[in-house]
């Protein structure tokens, strides 16, 4: 089993947001994030591919040449076990509890839906302010009856399958795309880990142009850019009437983002905040 790579990048305060931009452009997975007493920002991120690890650091340092990384190399085995010591259930709206298979006999859901979710590299764990956003934003809707057992969902960039899962033990139904067959890999894992079967919950490899049809319910946790660029194909898939969420932007995006989809006739969206990541709703 190859070894990961470890990079420890540090940035100074001030270059936070430029750096955050870099990491969420490039990465379709979390990392951790630190703010130290130094006054600088430090972000741990493991990378399974060599040639991607490259590739990556050249973005970052075109966005912040004052970036200081230190590369070492992780045995895959001990990312394993640092994944069951990092990971912590997450309660996420009024409805969800995200919590790893190894504490499904022992942690107490506290009156909630449990969402278990084998921790890898596949971005959705709940712990990131983008995946929790996005699960709230659903947990929301259907407390509010705007989300309800029957409807149709899309989930798109599903990652670990975390939102679709969510949205099936609310009783909706639905599909969900992804670019990354690996992300598509830990969904199906994961579904099976949940009793999810594929009549309720269809995952396959592709973008918001390999869909077919109109959904009661559209997520799309991506970024920013992605979310801009596809507007036109996602607006198409939501029905009249419909609820849209989108997630995995900054907040200082969100302005440009909600522009683009009220030029296609939406309302002002519905926004909520966590730190310095926003989430847009359509209801």
């Amino acid at each position: 089993m190859a070894d990961l790579v470890r990079l420890e990048i540090r940035v100074p305060e001030h270059m936070q947001d430029m750096a955050t931009i870099a990491m969420v452009q490039q990465l379709n997975y979390g990392w951790e994030e630190e703010n130290l007493p130094t006054g600088e920002v430090l972000y741990r991120v493991h990378i399974e591919n060599p040639a991607f690890c490259e590739e990556f650091l050249t973005a970052l340092y075109s966005a912040v040449p004052e970036a200081d990384v230190t590369r070492t190399d992780v045995p895959n085995q001990d990312w394993m076990k640092a994944w069951r010591d990092f990971f912590t259930p997450v309660k996420i709206g009024e409805h969800f509890k995200v919590i790893a298979p190894w504490m499904c006999e022992k942690e107490p859901l506290e009156g909630r839906t449990p969402i278990v979710i084998e921790p890898k590299t596949a971005f959705g764990t709940g712990h990131h302010p983008t995946t929790a956003l996005c699960l709230a934003s659903v947990s929301k809707l259907a407390s509010e009856g705007r989300i309800h057992e029957g409807q149709k969902f899309l989930d798109l960039g599903t990652g670990s399958g975390i939102l679709g899962i969510g949205c099936v033990k609310l009783g909706l139904s639905g599909v969900g795309v992804d670019i990354d067959m690996l992300a598509i890999e830990n969904t199906e894992e994961n579904k099976i880990l949940n009793d999810v079967s594929s009549e309720l919950f269809e995952v396959y490899q592709g973008s918001a142009d390999a869909v077919c049809g109109d959904f009661d319910v559209v997520l799309a946790n991506i970024l920013a850019r992605p979310l801009m660029e596809m507007a036109v194909e996602i607006f198409k898939l939501v029905k009249p009437g419909g609820c849209l969420v989108l997630s995995g932007l900054l907040e200082i995006q969100a302005d440009q983002v909600e522009a683009v989809y009220r030029d296609l006739g939406l309302p002002e969206a519905r926004r909520i905040v966590e730190g310095e990541w926003a989430a847009l709703i359509w209801e």
